[in-house]
């Protein structure tokens, strides 16, 4: 089956923000993900509310350091370069994340996964994956680490509530991955650095493309090609949840009322504060 080539957005903001986001029009389109936004520089998020689904920070290896993240909750993380940090907002949280150093370049994922309807009322929770845990696979010209889900017969030991795989793929010039889709799950390809090929379709940063596959009733391999020097690519694989998305900005819900009763929520301070 053949990809479509969606399109990614540059949403840069001054010379020290500089972002590019890929976020369906269609929320079914990236299912059960909601959105990613790829920063390479030096972000801020200031205290905010979510709920109704998970916020994931992935830092690449390469960030010049890590990421400070705290919740309404309690919770404190350093998350390191290579490390991931999943917050499930479910009913309700209040989080913030700054660069450790400030000054210092940071380069990560946002990634926006959304639960399933009857978990998205439950408490708030936050998992975390030190660098040093991350499985990684080796195949020639080719590395893949495996923050979430599985690959090449190795899983993260990390079980998140909704089930998704995240592979962070580096490839040499020519190299060749083949990357199997399970039955029933979609996936999506983000370039990070240079540009690639995916069954014979270009993509890139240049020309801010990311590759969907279809859903299918069989497993799919997709053939990635690195071209024209090394590249990275963020690969996103998940079981579509086809269930509503009512969102209001920061928090997303399948039912109206409990969007409404979340926002309500939030306003009385019942999320708690940073």
């Amino acid at each position: 089956m053949t990809a479509t080539i969606a399109r990614m957005q540059r949403a840069n903001r001054g010379t020290q923000f500089r972002a590019y986001r890929l976020h369906g029009a269609d929320p079914a389109q990236l299912d059960p993900f909601m959105g990613i936004d790829a920063w390479m520089s030096a972000p801020t998020f200031p205290p905010h509310p979510h709920a109704g689904f998970s916020a994931v920070t992935y830092l690449f290896l390469d960030s010049e350091t890590g990421i400070a993240n705290r919740d309404s909750q309690g919770n404190r993380t350093l998350i390191e370069p290579g490390g991931l940090h999943w917050t499930a907002a479910g009913r309700g949280v209040v989080h913030e994340e700054n660069p450790a150093v400030l000054g210092s370049t940071t380069h990560l994922l946002q990634i926006f996964v959304n639960l399933p309807e009857d978990r998205q009322t439950e408490a708030p929770f936050a998992l975390t994956l030190r660098p040093q845990d991350v499985p990684v696979v080796q195949r020639p010209g080719a590395r893949v680490r495996v923050p979430l889900g599985s690959f090449g017969g190795v899983r993260s030991p990390l079980t998140p509530p909704t089930d998704v795989t995240l592979l962070d793929v580096t490839l040499e010039e020519n190299a060749e991955l083949e990357v199997t889709v399970p039955a029933g799950q979609r996936a999506f390809f983000m370039p990070v650095f240079g540009s690639a090929e995916i069954d014979g379709q270009s993509f890139g940063l240049d020309d801010l493309g990311a590759p969907i596959t279809p859903t299918g009733a069989d497993a799919t391999a997709h053939r990635l090609v690195a071209k024209a020097g090394s590249a990275k690519v963020a690969v996103f694989i998940g079981k579509p949840l086809e269930q509503p998305v009512l969102s209001n900005g920061p928090m997303a819900f399948a039912s109206r009322d409990n969007l409404a009763a979340a926002a309500a929520a939030y306003h009385r301070g019942d999320m708690g504060s940073l």
